[in-house]
């Protein structure tokens, strides 16, 4: 399988025809790890976006999305409704089903990770080299798509500075996700996580600036907030304007949980060191791009220690959309 070279140094594609512009309709399911890989391909395509929610209608709602006889009958009618768009852009295997189905010889389809379907049902493809999938309609791309972007970081950059401004330096950003059904963030998990980054505060006087997402366990948040804010650490608690990019942008290193690969390809496609806090559980797909960061020195596993090498951004997302506009011709 080859797979194309990475570009790193430039996101902006193309620049929108404010007269004609081309829009893809978004459909993901309600799942900020989906909707963000399909934007993030969009933005750096350039395109135009209408974002749809996929939400399945009972009974469906209760099976996978690969039993469903019919996609276009299984999902509630926001997602079908028109404007139907220059293009359609999904991700995950709700989306998968649907876009399929919707599919004309003018409403191109675009699905991001392996769809577990036939792949001449797609117009692009974008999967992962571990996602073993080949075809004249597929794109491989190393990290998930994104909408971590220099500009993006700038911008959060200078809103968040003033709110991290009293944390000494170096200043690690540590980004936790939760338990997903392959990998476990109890709180077992959790303690942890938060001893070895108390140690890392002790030893190395890095100071801490963690936020959870919404599937972090409310005993896993209490447990990272109960030993690390007492040393300093500044603990998001989930009330007011998210700190993600802000932290992504500020910070000297990150320390992400092992659990997501979008969560990893946001880590990496900044100028900082990134460290891997694993977790129990297994995953062959999320294990294999996990390990691959670590073998190509973008990343490395988590010891309870500040660790600090020079790193270059990695970061798939613009190759991926100009590929992809070059298949589509637009």
């Amino acid at each position: 399988m080859a797979v194309l070279p990475l570009m790193t140094d430039e996101r902006a594609i193309v620049t929108l025809d404010a007269d004609n512009p081309v829009t893809a309709r978004i459909l993901c399911t309600d799942l900020a790890g989906l909707r963000n890989q399909a934007l993030g391909l969009a933005e750096a395509a350039g395109f135009a976006t209408d974002n749809r929610v996929i939400v399945p209608k009972a009974p469906w709602n209760y099976l996978s999305p690969m039993l469903w006889p019919r996609a276009t009958c299984a999902v509630e009618a926001g997602a079908l409704a028109g404007p139907d768009g220059d293009l359609m852009i999904g991700a995950g295997g709700a989306a998968a089903r649907l876009v399929a189905a919707l599919r004309r010889p003018d409403l191109p389809a675009v699905i991001i990770q392996h769809p577990r379907m036939d792949a001449d049902r797609f117009d692009a493809i974008i999967a992962a080299p571990h996602d073993a999938i080949t075809g004249p309609n597929v794109i491989v791309a190393r990290t998930a798509m994104h909408r971590v972007t220099p500009a993006r970081l700038a911008e959060a950059r200078a809103v968040w500075a003033p709110m991290f401004a009293h944390l000494p330096r170096p200043l690690v950003a540590v980004l936790i996700g939760g338990s997903n059904g392959r990998y476990r963030l109890d709180t077992a998990a959790a303690r942890q996580i938060a001893d070895g980054l108390a140690g890392m505060m002790d030893a190395d006087r890095a100071s801490v600036m963690l936020t959870p997402s919404r599937r972090t366990d409310a005993a896993a948040r209490a447990m990272f907030q109960e030993t690390l804010a007492p040393r300093g650490a500044w603990v998001w608690d989930m009330a007011g304007d998210n700190p993600y990019f802000g932290m992504l942008a500020l910070a000297d290193a990150i320390v992400v949980t092992a659990d997501s690969v979008s969560m990893v390809s946001e880590a990496v496609a900044t100028a900082a060191p990134v460290m891997l806090a694993r977790l129990p559980g297994k995953s062959t797909r999320i294990g294999a791009f996990m390990d691959d960061m670590v073998a190509c020195g973008r990343a490395r596993d988590f010891a309870g220690r500040l660790e600090m090498w020079p790193v270059t951004p990695l970061d798939d997302t613009p190759m991926a959309a100009g590929e992809l506009r070059r298949r589509l011709g637009m």
